[in-house]
């Protein structure tokens, strides 16, 4: 009987599309997260409510927990923002200590910040909501010329999360000026640079990666533990998780 009504579904859905495509034209597409909550369910089903209440207690007896706190709201937006700042500066700190080299540059894509973290206590499920995927850092080494290639697509992306690094760039994109530690980049030197390895691959329209001389994959090193213990660093030592915007990308 389910597989008769997914046929009629299907179909139904078949003749709609071919009546009415010469009627209709898509003009816009959004996207974002709903939550799902009684508003759309307001007679749940009792079975299933019991089945997920087991889980959602494992849940919240492992996400739960306070590892630390924030001095104040802490968010992603481009060109620059505080929590896209914390991101990049976890990356380079967690690298340096992870390898034990020198890192010049940390970046952090805003698309891989997937939530913002709110004043006060902040508890191990906030962390996975910020960083849910796995992913790993990457050690790069690359020339200056490639360095300059790097930041003009962060520039023509309207900014990234940047550690250890200042770029000037223009409304439309362009970069204008880049500097490291404060000095002009030279295109024959080598520079270190921490990242993801989702960005290290070249992906979110930052290809210059690819182009790196070396990459090295430090063990244990996923994003989401070194945010996580840094809070809890900052925790041990009395002091509150902050970050602010400070200039490292700013647009003339």
């Amino acid at each position: 009987m389910i597989k008769n009504y997914m046929k009629v579904g299907l179909l139904a859905g078949m003749l709609s599309l071919y009546a009415c495509s010469s009627s209709y034209t898509v003009t816009e597409i959004e996207g974002g997260r709903v939550a799902m909550t009684s508003v759309y369910d307001k007679d749940p089903d009792a079975g299933a409510v019991a089945l997920l209440k087991t889980y959602q207690l494992r849940k919240d007896s492992i996400m739960s927990p306070v590892i630390g706190h924030s001095a104040a709201n802490l968010v992603s937006y481009r060109p620059e923002s505080p929590l896209s700042n914390l991101l990049a500066d976890v990356i380079k700190q967690s690298t340096v200590k992870l390898t034990g080299e020198k890192v010049d540059v940390a970046v952090m894509n805003m698309g891989g910040i997937r939530s913002a973290l709110s004043e006060g206590e902040i508890t191990y499920g906030d962390v996975f909501e910020i960083t849910p995927f796995e992913n790993a850092l990457c050690l790069l080494t690359m020339d200056g010329a490639t360095l300059l290639r790097l930041f003009e697509q962060i520039a023509a992306l309207h900014g990234e999360g940047l550690s250890g690094a200042r770029l000037v760039i223009s409304k439309d994109g362009k970069l204008l000026e880049a500097t490291v530690a404060g000095k002009a980049i030279d295109p024959q030197a080598v520079y270190r640079i921490a990242t993801i390895d989702y960005l290290a691959e070249g992906n979110d329209k930052m290809t210059a990666f690819r182009d790196a001389k070396s990459k090295t994959f430090p063990a244990d090193g996923l994003l989401r533990d070194a945010l996580l213990n840094y809070v809890k660093e900052c925790e041990q030592k009395g002091v509150f998780v902050q970050a602010k915007v400070e200039g490292r990308i700013v647009v003339k």
